[in-house]
């Protein structure tokens, strides 16, 4: 196959952003909607290209090994363009809402997913690093956008700071692996480290790769950034940020670990071992105390991806399909969440207070029903999504022997099921602050939130169907 059709959805999104630039430059003063819906298309087209061209046989690359398409990127592709299509118009109700004129988040957002896009097929550490570097600089740029406010400008801040601290460990650990191996490509990296001979050099730079995963997925003890961003960025980019991101972050995560450092199963899982119970631990414990509903569903991230890793750590292409099943169903409700409180906002001030929701189920008993369903799914209450993702990753890692730690991922999802339930109590429970509420959106955001809501009911009643696609995309790591 000729190698530029290979990266042709890669094109694609790069010739529709500039398409969406002219579109943005050149519409009328009073049709904001243009630069809104011809984003939408150009990331539904290419999603619809990527399912209409289906699987390729096997793994095919191109430009010197450099990239990859196999069954694993085109699955996560597809479905990080759906979620990024959902997120664009959660955004367009807000910014109407709110009557504001952001159309630079769509633009930045499809940068980021292009970035997204090249990680997800990276076969080479010089790929990983240009995409994350493209994803990286666009959500910067997203976080900082609201220019009046200083709550962002200071998150947006501390996000350069240590993302750019975060980049420099990344590189110096691939600087270091390429040192010890003379190659920048997976492939080759990955015959030299099932030698063995030069383990104990190949994991020094595997610890500072690690570091730039970390950040990446918001892991204890990296995770610094986290709640502080997702409490001063607007909505929608926190939404954004919440969501498609954690998919690159996985691909990036299984590109470099399972492709790239075979050889170095032990000394890898040992290490995700330590950030996983960090994670678990600090995400769930601190979430309890906090009273902005931001804040905590930022904690909330923080220890399910430290769940996301249990499924690599089991080191098994079950247990890789369990964690690709968990940060699917993850996004999709970590979107729903943010998406709640964009409608239950409405036109009236931001709802960040978890005490803000007080009687919202009395007063709008449908919104409080959806609402309820995406907390019981962040919980792993059964029958959501998000009880089969953990059930998933919990099974696969008590067969692999790491019983001990699947026990102290049981014990901390109990104590987080607390401020999830605590937010529930609210919603239903608790009386009304204010008689009257503003009204809640109406738009089509309220439509995609209620389909958000219902697929994560449906994965709950048919989890089979996703494990599946998981399997699928997996099986290039061997049978399951």
């Amino acid at each position: 196959m000729n190698e530029l059709s290979l990266i042709l959805s890669e094109i694609l999104l790069t010739s529709f952003v500039c398409l969406v630039l002219i579109v943005d430059v050149f519409r009328s003063p009073d049709n904001s909607a243009a630069t809104f819906w011809s984003a939408v298309i150009s990331v539904l087209a290419v999603a619809v290209f990527l399912t209409v061209v289906g699987f390729p046989e096997g793994r095919q690359t191109a430009f010197a090994e450099t990239y990859v398409l196999d069954a694993l990127s085109v699955t996560l592709k597809i479905f990080l363009l759906l979620v990024v299509a959902a997120s664009f118009f959660y955004a367009r109700e807000y910014f109407t809402n709110k009557n504001l004129e952001r159309n630079e988040f769509f633009i930045l957002a499809i940068f980021s997913t292009l970035g997204m896009m090249v990680l997800i097929s990276a076969q080479s550490l010089l790929t990983v690093y240009l995409g994350l570097e493209l994803l990286s600089l666009s959500l910067y740029a997203m976080v900082a956008m609201e220019r009046d406010s200083v709550a962002a400008a200071e998150a947006a801040m501390k996000y350069f700071v240590l993302g750019a601290l975060a980049s420099g460990m990344l590189l110096y650990g691939m600087s270091m692996l390429y040192g010890v191996s003379g190659t920048l490509n997976l492939s080759e990296l990955a015959e030299q480290t099932i030698g063995g001979e030069k383990n104990l050099l190949f994991t020094f730079g595997l610890v500072f790769v690690l570091v730039g995963i970390a950040f990446k997925l918001g892991l204890a003890p990296f995770h610094m950034w986290v709640p502080d961003v997702y409490q001063g960025a607007s909505l929608p980019t926190t939404l954004f940020i919440s969501s498609a991101p954690k998919i690159a972050a996985f691909a990036m995560a299984v590109r470099v670990l399972i492709d790239g450092l075979p050889g170095l199963i032990a000394q890898w899982s040992d290490m995700l071992i330590i950030l996983s119970v960090a994670s678990i631990a600090v995400g769930n414990v601190v979430a309890i105390a906090q009273t902005n509903i931001k804040r905590m569903l930022a904690y909330s991230t923080i220890s399910h991806m430290g769940f996301l890793l249990l499924g690599l750590i089991a080191v098994t292409n079950q247990g890789y399909a369990a964690s690709m099943f968990y940060v699917f169903v993850y996004s999709l409700a970590s979107m729903s969440a943010f998406g709640f409180i964009i409608v239950a906002t409405g036109s009236g001030s931001e709802l960040n207070l978890i005490e803000d929701y007080s009687g919202l189920g009395k007063q709008k008993p449908l919104l409080g029903f959806l609402g309820m369903v995406v907390l019981f799914s962040l919980a792993g209450i059964p029958p959501f999504g998000g009880f089969w993702a953990k059930w998933f990753v919990l099974k696969e890692l008590v067969a692999s022997g790491h019983v001990w730690l699947a026990a102290v991922a049981v014990v901390f999802s109990l104590v987080g099921a607390y401020y999830y339930l605590r937010v529930i109590k609210v919603i239903f429970f608790d009386e009304p602050r204010n008689s009257e509420r503003p009204a809640s959106s109406r738009g089509m955001g309220t439509i995609i939130f209620g389909i958000n809501t219902s697929a994560i009911m449906f994965i709950g009643l048919f989890p089979g169907i996703l494990m599946g696609i998981c399997l699928a995309a997996m099986s290039i790591y061997g049978a399951p």
